[in-house]
Parts: C-alpha cells; structure tokens; sequence
C-alpha cells in the first residue's frame, strides 16, 4: 500500500496538462475490437485503468503499443478467445470487462466476464448490461466465478428502452448494435460528451449512427467495420479536480487541454462559489481570487447537468465557503463515504436520506445517505486518512493540501486509475510532500 505524507496550507500553483478522458479512452480502446483493421488513438493517459484495459485486449490477442506522446496503436487482426480465470486475474477492480461482450460476440461468437468489481460509491448493477445483451439475442450463462455469453444465431438489432440514462448501459448498446444485423433504437439514452466522441469513433470506423434530441439513438447495423485514427477528448472530470484544488488551496492552477463548452456546467458553478477563470486557446487557468467564497445549491445529474465526480473535489473547497452550501447527490446512492475523512479534519458535514436543495430523485425514501449539508468557513487540520475510491481519493488529497500541518495519506494508487502522473503534476504545482511504497 503506497503512502504519501502531506504538508498543507500552501497554494497550489502553476501547469498541470491533461490527457483524454479515463470514461472515453478505455471504452475506445475496446472499440478498437469491432474494427477489421488496426486503429491508432491519440492523448492515451498513462493510469492504470488504460493498463488493465491493454492487458484484457492482449489477453484476446490485440497488439498493442503505447508511446511516451500519448499514442497507442491497437491491432485486432488475431482475435482470440481468452481463459476466464486469466481475464479475472488482469481485471483486477475494473469494471470495464462487461463493455469486451458485444465486440467478442461479434468476432469469437463467445464472451467471458469475471465478477466485476470497481470503485464502492453505489450498487452499479451490471443488471442493465446483461438486460441490453438479451436484447440482442445473447444467451448469458451464469457461472460459479463469472458470466459466459454465446450468440448462437448471432446478434439482432433491438428496440431497448433505459429506466435511467445510464453511460455504461448506452456504451454497452453502442458497442453491440453497430455491427447487429437491422436498425437498434435505444431510448432513454446518456448523452454525455464521452458517448458523443465514442459515436464519432464508431462513424469513423462505418458505422451509422444518428442521435436525436429527446435521447434517442438509433444505428444502422453494418456488415464490417475498420479501424480508426482519433484524438480522445479531453478529461473534463480531471479538470474539474484541479479547478478545485485551486479553490481549495487559495491557489492558481492553468489546465492545460481544458475546453469550455464540456465544462460550462462546472464554470457557472465554480464561478457561483467566488472561484475565477479564464478561457484560452490551450487550456483553462482556475484561481481563487481573493476574498470569501460562498455557499452553493449543487444538484448532481446525467449530462448536461453537474457531474457526479464534479461533487467530491468541490465538496472541499465549499468547506471553506461562508454559510451553508447543500450538494444532492442523484446519480450514485452511496458517494458521501469519502466525507467522514473531512469531518475528522475538522470539516462540517452533515449526511441526509432526503433530498436536499432539489427535486426528488430515484434515492428519496429509500434509505440512502444522498444529500450533504457543508457548513463553513471550517479551518481544516493534518490527519491520517485511507483513500476510499478514485474521486474521493483525490479530494482527500486535496484537503491534506488545503490542511493546516502535516497528514499521512495511504492507498493513494487508487487515484491513479483516472489521474495520470498525479504526483509530478502536484509537484510542478509546488505541494510539499513525500511518497513510500
């Protein structure tokens, strides 16, 4: 377990450049299964997620290279079934392996997919994924240590119909569709800016493809599909983390890769706390100001609404806001955890079952901890803290950054499932701090 010792109460300042979105590049990676050709993807992170990735598709029998540029080249030519019990040992905590089924039932006819594991901030039910595949005309075997799935007459276009707009459960109709024979209609389906760039990755690979307003997407199922050459979009979630840093530490931090029309939910809010920015050609420059930060209603929602993993970042910077800030949680039902951390710094966080500050969601009345109460300004102190998950992880690292002394921060690898080269970025930043295995 890797550890990192913190010595807060310095504002963070100076460049962090980011790559492509974790939520995008692996979901592309796994497209590249689909093509009849090799595909080459641009702004690859270096994270761990992308390694797990990598190492499910050689395990299938796709080559791949990854340059120091960010530039990754991924041949299917030789795809091959894989042993089950070698994809659970390679997928680790990653949930990505149940995206792998529509492009293996195409190309092997089979799929295999170990129990899923991931980040622990709600159920996440792979309920919807097995659901879709169905549709389609998979049959899904339940197995002692994982799912086996065969498409003995192969995959037929589906009308499906999502309960909630989930980004998996869209990924998984996308990646199965484009090559089912006849037309798929998905309705109810996410349309957040990483499943608009895997749309555009498809189209460039021959699929056909076409989103309506009302969250309809219809395909066009083709009999072949080839590789493609795409620059993945940028990581709006990581951008996010960094603004918040800044807001947090009273610092001045430029996202270099940032854009404004993927972020303009986030700017209107982080512009509402007292946070300031500025839009260049290259990146975004987040910095606090001067002066009090306020206190904000935030709701989270599927695009084009706030991001979930927007909130836990934030979250610290509203400990310092003068007044009551109140942040309903609609997406995750369990994504407050990382909270008690910051109380023990010192923080004033109060954890509800209503819904708070909104209108009522899917979680109301059932028991879940969904809604927070932030009272501030709090002056937060040094502690031992134990990284729970990606997102909440970074935001106790950027309390420890933000505390008054020195705090000792265990199972930091997690962050680096979505954070590339994180720690030579807070150093760049100017953060003091040290690192042991």
């Amino acid at each position: 377990m890797s550890q990192i010792t913190v010595t807060g109460g310095k504002p963070l300042v100076g460049r962090v450049d980011i790559k492509g979105a974790k939520n995008l590049v692996t979901k592309a990676m796994v497209a590249a299964l689909l093509g009849h050709s090799a595909s080459v993807l641009k702004d690859v992170p270096k994270i761990s997620d992308v390694e797990v990735v990598s190492r499910l598709l050689q395990l299938h029998g796709v080559l791949i290279t990854h340059d120091e540029d960010g530039v990754m080249h991924l041949d299917p030519s030789n795809v091959e079934s894989a042993r089950m019990v070698d994809i659970d040992a390679h997928a680790g905590s990653s949930r990505i392996p149940i995206l792998f089924c529509g492009p293996l039932l195409h190309r092997l006819g089979e799929a295999f997919i170990p129990d899923l594991g991931g980040c622990h901030i709600g159920d996440r039910p792979i309920d919807f994924h097995l659901e879709v595949l169905r549709n389609f005309g998979a049959v899904i075997e339940k197995l002692p240590n994982g799912t086996r799935l065969s498409a003995p007459e192969g995959l037929k276009g589906a009308k499906v119909s999502l309960p909630y707009p989930s980004v998996g459960a869209t990924e998984q109709v996308l990646l199965t569709s484009v090559l089912a024979e006849g037309i798929t209609e998905l309705s109810g389906a996410a349309i957040e800016p990483e499943i608009m760039d895997l749309i555009a990755i498809l189209q460039k690979m021959g699929a056909v493809i076409s989103v309506d307003t009302d969250r309809v997407i219809r395909v066009e199922g083709v009999e072949r599909l080839e590789g493609y050459t795409h620059r993945a979009l940028f990581d709006r979630n990581e951008a996010a983390s960094w603004a918040a840093a800044a807001l947090a530490t009273q610092g001045d931090i430029f996202v270099g890769g940032a854009r404004q029309p993927e972020m303009m939910t986030f700017l209107n809010v982080f512009r509402k706390v007292g946070g300031a920015f500025e839009i260049e050609d290259d990146g975004i420059r987040f910095y606090h100001p001067g002066g009090e930060l306020n206190p904000v209603v935030i709701e989270t929602d599927v695009h084009p609404g706030f991001m979930t993993d927007w909130q836990q970042p934030l979250v610290v910077a509203l400990t310092q806001a003068k007044g009551l800030s109140i942040v309903h949680e609609t997406v995750y039902e369990n994504r407050f955890g990382f909270t008690d951390a910051l109380n023990d710094m010192g923080a004033q966080i109060q954890i509800y079952r209503e819904c708070l500050g909104g209108t009522p969601c899917r979680f109301g009345q059932r028991n879940f901890y969904h809604s927070a109460v932030i009272s501030g300004p709090t002056a937060l102190k040094a502690a031992d803290i134990r990284v729970p998950d990606l997102r909440g992880g970074f935001s106790h690292m950027v309390a420890a950054l933000a505390a008054e002394g020195t705090s000792n921060v265990s199972n930091v690898q997690l962050i680096s499932r979505g954070y590339e080269h994180f720690l030579d970025k807070l150093a760049a930043l100017g953060a003091d701090f040290s690192y042991t295995e």
